[in-house]
Parts: structure tokens; sequence; C-alpha cells
């Protein structure tokens, strides 16, 4: 449901922060003709800061974590620290234009705010993008755990290779996956409910971050492994030195899979709108309470997986501890707690999907439990279909990442501002608006450099995958 802007008559305090109100500020504006608030949802905010600061964190996590230390390998550490500071920062920055849009309308809908923004076409837009890359991500979670999950099973069990048995097919595995995990967590009425699930979910990538502190003092450099197999006999003189700026092919790809690594924009209202005591404020310490802590996570896992390998980091770093050691139990541990991770938060990811469709679908429809259900059913299905039919959708991904992640960072949040911020209140020379026009000119670089680099790996019959999630 739609909120209109506050009546006409309404005196600010200035004593309130920014000079907004109390009821602009907790998206509660009055009308004389009704006998109580309005609300946009049908149930009253109680999720908890910590339990909202779970939610996004796990949002922003992604598999893409597994190759920043392969990126820092390319980029040297204190290039990568800048790129990934410049990066969490413009993050921040996004959910604040958000934020400031939303608070103008009082609407806590990405898909609104584009209805608002745009018309009819801009809700569409706004929809389709969300939708497009949540599908993607969630894809590329069950295809890691399709991949992963049967060499983990096969680990456990002692075998040496592969066995026709069906708990080692991976097909078989991410449908009890999804009908055992994710749709019981995809059934859930509130986002806010799964702050449990999160929480748990980053409690295993915490897991992960300590066992590649832990290895970094326990596997010596040089590394045999990787000279034994290779044609060359010496090792360079650098193979165990850490480098601090550097420059080659792969440098310009690390610059778009960063940017991609803080995709969490979709969640941000959602998130909002079941937060208890939502503030414009409260909301804004929450994404840069998560971004910080994802930005803490990015980076050590990073130099510590880069400090380990060097030069021989891979773009995958467990297949890195694996080409070592195969049956390193702790690290065989730690690809299974990777995979609960990437499993819980999918139900996350699910949820703004779900959302845009009942916005696109049925908009001025309450709450049904079986919409709720049927819509969450179908998703699944068609992701599980997608995963188990399709063998290298990495294409795929690159183009829907490409244009959809840049769309949901920097180009949506800076035109919704522009547009919904009244000129009387900000005019187009004034400088944040001036800085919202810049913003979104930087979101679409990154969509030319990213199909760009996605066109030369085609031309070049390369493959590399430009997704942060």
């Amino acid at each position: 449901m739609e909120l209109n802007k506050m009546p006409n008559g309404h005196h600010h305090d200035a004593s309130l922060e920014g000079g907004v109100s109390p009821l602009e500020e907790k998206f509660l504006p009055q009308k004389s003709n009704y006998s109580k608030s309005p609300q946009f949802t049908d149930f009253e905010g109680k999720t908890s800061f910590g339990m909202s600061v779970f939610n996004l964190s796990n949002a922003i996590m992604g598999s893409g974590i597994l190759g920043l230390s392969y990126a820092m390998s390319n980029t040297g550490i204190v290039f990568f620290l800048i790129l990934l500071t410049i990066i969490a920062c413009l993050s921040c920055y996004s959910v604040h234009l958000l934020l400031s849009s939303a608070g103008v309308v009082g609407i806590r809908a990405y898909e609104q705010l584009g209805m608002r923004a745009f018309g009819h076409p801009g809700k569409i837009l706004a929809a389709v993008t969300i939708t497009l890359h949540n599908i993607g991500a969630m894809s590329s979670y069950l295809f890691i755990v399709k991949s992963e999950l049967p060499l983990v099973i096969q680990a456990f069990l002692g075998q040496t290779s592969s066995s026709n048995e069906w708990y080692m097919n991976g097909n078989y595995l991410i449908i009890i996956v999804t009908i055992c995990i994710i749709l019981p967590l995809a059934m859930m009425k509130h986002l806010g409910y799964l702050g449990y699930t999160s929480g748990f979910s980053l409690t295993c990538m915490v897991f992960f971050l300590s066992a590649v502190i832990y290895k970094k003092f326990n596997i010596a450099c040089p590394l045999e492994v990787f000279y034994n197999s290779s044609m060359t006999t010496t090792l360079s003189e650098d193979s165990c030195t850490a480098k601090l700026f550097t420059i080659n092919q792969e440098t310009a790809y690390t610059i778009p899979i960063l940017a991609f690594a803080f995709v969490c924009h979709p969640e941000v209202l959602p998130i909002y709108t079941e937060l208890s005591n939502p503030t414009k404020r409260r909301m804004q310490n929450i994404g840069n309470v998560s971004i910080l802590g994802m930005f803490v996570m990015y980076f050590l896992t990073a130099v510590f997986g880069y400090l380990t390998y060097y030069e021989n980091t891979e773009a995958e770093l467990l297949h890195t501890y694996s080409k070592v050691d195969p049956l390193d139990i702790l690290i065989l541990c730690v690809r299974l707690a990777v995979l609960v991770a990437v499993t819980l938060t999918v139900p996350v990811v699910l949820f703004p999907i779900r959302r845009a469709l009942l916005q696109l679908l049925f908009p001025e429809r309450p709450f049904h439990w079986l919409r709720h259900i049927i819509i969450a059913l179908c998703l699944l299905f068609a992701v599980n279909l997608l995963v188990i039919l399709v063998p290298n959708i990495r294409d795929i991904f690159g183009i829907i990442g490409a244009t959809t992640a840049p769309s949901l960072i920097f180009i949506l949040p800076g035109l919704f501002y522009i547009r919904i911020i009244p000129i009387q209140q900000e005019p187009m020379s004034s400088r944040p608006k001036i800085q919202a026009a810049c913003f979104t000119s930087l979101g679409f670089i990154f969509m030319s450099m990213s199909l760009t680099f996605i066109i030369m790996d085609w031309t070049s019959g390369e493959q590399r995958s430009l997704g942060g999630h």
C-alpha cells in the first residue's frame, strides 16, 4: 500500500533530527479521514536491532568470499584494501539514498519507490531487477550445494572415488536440502524470524574465517605440491612474498567482484519494514554495522588466505586447501560449514523476490497464507529445475550480475533519490543531488565494465565469474 505525503499544514519541530517529524521518521503519517494511523504492513515490526543486523549481514555474505584471496593476489594487499574500503563506503551511501527516498514518501518497498519515481514502468523495472538478481543468487547457492555436498559426503565416508549411490547424486541432494531445510524457513511469514538462522549462518562463516587464520600458521611456504606437478623445477624468488600493489590482466575483474560482494539492497527495505522502533537513523546504523562487519570478514579472509598461498592462490580458496591435503578434517568441516551458511541464506534471499512479485501481481491484496506458500513453492521449484537441468549457466549469471547488481547498488537508488526528493527541498544544483547523479553515473560505468569483461571472456574463450554472491 502506497502512503501519501504529509499534509501541507504540518509544521516541523526544529528539535527533531534533521528537521524530520516523528510521523515522517516512523512512516506513520496521519490523515484526518482515518480513525487510526495507516500502516504499511498489517503488523507491527518486532524484529530487534541485532536480528536485523544478522539478516542484513547474511544477505550481504555470499559465496564470493571464497574468491577474495584470489582477488587480493591480483591487486596486492594495500590496493585491495583501498578498493574494499571505497566500495563499502559507496554501499553505505547507497543505503542512505534508499532510506532518504523512502522517508520522503513514507514507503518501505523498493518496487513502490520505483512506482513513485517513474510510474508503473519504474515499479516493473525494480521488481524484475530484484527477481532476476536474487534468483541468480539462489541458483548460485544451490549450485554450490550440488557440487560440494557430494564431495563432503564422500570424504566423510572415506571413499576415494565417487559412487553411483543416490546420496552421492547432487541433483537428489539439492532437492532434499530444499524440502527439509529451505522450504520450511521460506514458509515463515516475516523475515525477522530468520534472524536466528542468519546468526547461525554467520557463525559458520566465522568458523571458516578462523580456519583460514589457523591454516596460515600451519602451512609452510613454498608448497611443494604446486611445484611437483609443474614443468618448472625452480621456484620463483617472490613465490612466498606478499605484494602490496600489483596490476595484471585479472586486476580489472576485481573491481566488479568486490562491488557485487556488498549487494544487499533488495533486503534493506523489507528488513526496515519489520524493524522494531523503525527510524531512518536506526536502519542506517543497521546497514553500517552489517557492512562494517562484512568488510572486516572479507578483508581478514582475503589477507590470511593470500598470505597462505601467495601467487599460488586459486580462484576458489577451499579448492586450494583440498589440493594441499584432500583428507584434512578441519577443511572438510569448513566446507560443510560453508554449505550450511549458503543454504541458510537462500530463504533470506527469497523473501525480497516474493515481496516483489506480490507488489507486482497483487499490489492491493492483504496477506494470504496460500498465496504466500504457493509463490515460495514456485520459486524454489523453478530454481531447483534451473540448477538440475542447466549444466553451466555461468554466462547467464554473468549477464544478470553485470546488469542487476550495478542497478540495485548504484543506478536505481541514485535515480530514486533524484526523482523523489522534492526540488523545493533540494534543487538539482544542490550538492546531494549532484552526488546522487555522480553515484548513478558510476553505476553505469560499473555495468559497462562488467559487460565488457564478459564479452572479452567470450571472444577469448575464457570463463570468469563476476558475481559477488
